[in-house]
């Protein structure tokens, strides 16, 4: 294959995927949060209560930014700090039932909107977006 085709096909994966990510993150129950609040409200929802160190280091950016998210979380109910109950000195971030709600409505949300384009495409279309979507995986999670 010429390295020209190889940067076209390249580009071409990057961008569709891209465009599909954009795509599905607009789909939101909440549209003035952000992609940042939501995957933290996504993080305590499938794994329980973090400090904010452990959000912090799982989202990559610092203490300070993360305490400014969980800020705006705790103004609209979505998440509140909680004593550790194993040490009464750490403070843990815990998502409320609303915060809950979010997740599961915005989940629902992305995944009519996914059923509706797939809808659209053939069955063979369909099967080898499933085909594909098993390779990106398989190679992001080496």
């Amino acid at each position: 294959m010429s390295n020209e085709k190889f940067r076209t096909e390249v580009s071409d994966v990057r961008a569709a995927t891209l465009r599909l990510a954009r795509r599905i993150r607009q789909q939101r129950s909440v549209k003035l949060m952000t992609d940042g609040q939501f995957a933290v409200l996504v993080a305590l929802h499938l794994h329980g209560p973090h400090t904010l160190t452990a959000l912090a280091e799982r989202d990559g950016v610092t203490a300070p930014s993360m305490n400014r998210t969980v800020n705006a979380l705790i103004e609209h109910d979505y998440v509140s700090r909680v004593t550790d109950p194993t040490d009464r000195r750490k403070v843990q971030i815990a998502i409320s039932e609303a915060g809950s709600q979010v997740v599961t409505d915005t989940v629902e949300r992305r995944d009519m909107w996914l059923s509706q384009v797939l809808e659209n495409m053939t069955e063979a279309e369909r099967s080898t977006l499933h085909e594909a979507a098993q390779i990106i995986l398989r190679e992001v999670h080496k």
